[in-house]
């Protein structure tokens, strides 16, 4: 007799979708293989899918932590941010974005960049750190 209760189960368009979390340091453990072996098995023979997750790359994970820091809109100036959603920043480097509106102090448009990242307006890839070569790019 076995008993596994996993962490979520999403109701997805494409059907069930059954998660398992563990840190990645545990996934190795033969009791944790098996267990999630066997739950495998117990979901795939449903036609669901399922998953095991575990925490994001250091970069990644701290990218979103820094960004974080950006996350309230109440410390922007509202015209800056709407500048900045009217500007050509797709493609752009942060180094330029930063730059693009020259009657703004950089640090200003700086840290409402990132606070569009947080919002998810612009994105950039987060698997490295930060730096001002990174590419803005405009979500749809």
């Amino acid at each position: 007799m076995r008993k596994h209760i996993p962490d979520y189960l999403l109701v997805t368009d494409a059907g069930p979708v059954v998660v398992d979390v563990k840190p990645l340091h545990r996934l190795s453990r033969p009791e944790v293989a098996f267990t999630f072996g066997w739950t495998r098995e117990a979901v795939e023979v449903r036609r669901w899918k399922y998953e095991v997750w575990s925490e994001p790359p250091a970069a990644e994970l701290e990218n979103v932590r820094f960004l974080s820091g950006y996350r309230r809109d109440w410390p922007f100036d509202r015209e800056l941010v709407d500048e900045l959603r009217g500007a050509e920043l797709d493609g752009v480097s942060l180094r330029r974005a930063a730059a693009s509106l020259p009657d703004r102090p950089e640090e200003q448009v700086r840290s409402a960049i990132y606070h569009l990242l947080w919002t998810g307006e612009f994105t950039g890839g987060l698997d490295w750190p930060f730096s001002p070569a990174h590419v803005l790019r405009r979500t749809a």
